[in-house]
């Protein structure tokens, strides 16, 4: 059989670039031919990994496009701060659908593996008779609380933002807060863009999670069995920049102030399991701390003398900090974070405690899986000091920590679950790809005759 060639094409969005790039990676590592299609702002990201010997393919399409609404200064989704200029965004990116397509037939694509925000790429793989796979940005916890949360909907019938509730029909008895589901115009345009997301959901050939199975056992099975999403997990596709030389452990989004090399000497002059990122209530905790801060905020978040008052026990990173390296080092006793998945999974590979402080959307349904489902992360939302001298002191909950960090290293080498599930999709793939070409020459068979 030829060497099946996979497409894959992100949205445009640093969150969701670098994992993509991560699995194009994986795919080229096991001898198959990966190409990535991006846009221009983001074309370096593909460099660290080419020059680090991973042989994969770029293709660019122009964004905003010429006929787009978008305006010109705007490229990534991480810029959009409205519903309406979110609207022309997604409106923009269905522009490249006919380009898209062109690109796919150029390539001799055998599938395409696309961002779950970019539904209308179902289209193209329709036409072209490929399979389509989705890579999702979250794991199967989100995903089936999502599911549920939308065809119960018990928030409905709550009046006030503080009322409690379970969410029905989960493996586990689960509390939430009706201020955290966000209220949402069912005829709005992006909620139809949501549920144009279900349905092509629906219509692909499978869904890629970047997770592994061991890391929520219950909710791969009951998304699979109960929700009737077939699944492949194949992560945390982080673990593979840890290997020698990989520049990608480090640049993992967009440029930090600081040297990497500067970062970790200051690391490695504290005592080991002494540190932990967080963003507020680090004056007060009495730990050592790094702190990232957003370099695109207009004012400064810092209060005011911050940075005086806690020199030689805090490190202030402004901009994108080099995440992976923090909480590989000893140093890091505590991981705060905004519960984004890609954080969950580089703090379970780092086999660290968290303190959760989540702020939107998925976000309050990964606290629970680590709050409440795996139990290795505090609460944070209201009392972040007492969550942070929680975890810090919490001896069983640092020793579920380090058994996931094991769970996920177990899981990406041979034999292991996302191994050898890889592996299952690849062969999936390739009988798709022979069954086309069996069809072709049919097809050229029957025109001869």
């Amino acid at each position: 059989m030829a060497q099946l060639h996979i497409v894959l094409f992100p949205a445009m969005s640093y969150g969701r670039i670098i994992p993509t790039l991560d699995l194009a990676k994986l795919f080229t590592s096991r001898g198959l031919r990966a190409t990535i299609i991006i846009t221009p702002p983001f074309a370096p990201t593909v460099e660290p990994a080419r020059s680090s010997g991973h042989d994969i393919g770029r293709k660019t399409l122009d964004f905003p496009p010429e006929n787009s609404l978008l305006p010109k200064n705007i490229f990534s989704l991480d810029q959009v701060l409205s519903p309406e200029l979110l609207a022309k965004f997604f409106e923009a990116t269905a522009l490249l659908r006919d380009p898209l397509e062109c690109l796919l037939l150029d390539l001799n694509a055998n599938c395409l593996v696309s961002g779950v925000f970019l539904p209308w790429t179902v289209g193209p793989t329709n036409t072209l008779g490929i399979p389509r796979l989705i890579f999702q940005c979250w794991g199967c916890f989100a995903l089936c609380a999502s599911e549920h949360m939308r065809g119960h909907e018990p928030h409905k019938s709550l009046s006030s933002d503080s009322d409690t509730f379970v969410l029905p029909g989960l493996p586990h008895e689960l509390t939430f807060v009706r201020s955290q589901v966000p209220s949402e115009d069912e005829n709005s345009l992006f909620s139809r863009i949501k549920e144009r997301m279900r349905e092509t959901d629906r219509e692909s050939f499978e869904v890629v999670v970047n997770s592994f199975y061991e890391l929520e056992p219950d909710y791969a099975n009951h998304y699979k069995n109960v929700l009737g999403m077939k699944t492949w997990h194949v992560g945390p596709l982080l673990l593979l920049c840890n290997d020698e030389g990989d520049k990608g452990k480090s640049w993992r989004g967009e440029k930090s102030d600081i040297d990497e090399n500067d970062c970790l000497a200051w690391l490695d002059s504290k005592n080991p399991g002494s540190l932990h990122e967080m963003a507020a209530g680090l004056e007060s905790s009495g730990h050592d701390f790094v702190w990232a801060v957003r370099h695109e905020e207009k004012e400064d978040p810092l209060p005011e003398g911050f940075e005086e008052r806690t020199r030689g026990k805090g490190l202030v990173i402004r901009g994108w900090s080099p995440q992976l390296t923090i909480l590989g080092n000893e140093a890091v006793g505590v991981f705060v974070t905004h519960c984004g998945w890609n954080s969950i999974l580089e703090g379970v590979s780092a086999g660290v405690p968290m303190v959760t402080w989540p702020a939107f959307a998925e976000q309050f349904y990964n606290e629970k899986l680590l709050t409440e489902v795996l139990r290795v992360g505090g609460i944070g939302w209201e009392a972040v000091r007492a969550a942070v001298q929680k975890v810090m002191t919490d001896d069983e909950m640092r020793r579920r920590g380090k058994d996931l960090r094991v769970m996920a290293k177990r899981a990406v080498v041979e034999g292991g679950s996302s191994y050898e599930g890889l592996n299952a999709l690849i062969d999936e793939l390739g009988l798709c790809a022979s069954y086309k070409t069996g069809q072709q020459l049919e097809n050229k068979e029957f025109e001869v005759r």
